[in-house]
C-alpha cells in the first residue's frame, strides 16, 4: 500500500491516496465514478430513446407527404366534365 502509485489530480499537484489500479486518481478524485452504461433503472419516459427518435422521423415525413400530396391535389385545375 506504501508503494502504491498515487493520485494526480487535474491541477497535477499530487493527492496524498492511494491511486485506484488501472487509473491515474483516486476514488475520490473520480476513478470508475458514475453509473455504469446503459443503465435501464435511469430511464423515467424513453422520450429521447432511438426508437423514439425513428417513429417520430417516420411520423414527420409521413406528415409532409400528406401534405403534398393535399396540396397538389386541392391546386389542380377543375377538369371539364
Amino acid at each position: 500500500m506504501h508503494q502504491a502509485p498515487r493520485c494526480s489530480k487535474r491541477s497535477g499537484k499530487p493527492c496524498k491516496s492511494p491511486a485506484v489500479k488501472g487509473h491515474r486518481v483516486c476514488r475520490m478524485h473520480g476513478a470508475g465514478g458514475g453509473a455504469p452504461r446503459g443503465n435501464r433503472n435511469a430511464w423515467k419516459h424513453g422520450l429521447y430513446s432511438a426508437e423514439s427518435l425513428a417513429l417520430n422521423r417516420l411520423v414527420r415525413d409521413l406528415a409532409r407527404s400528406a401534405r403534398e400530396l393535399f396540396g397538389s391535389i386541392l391546386n389542380r385545375p377543375a377538369q371539364a366534365a
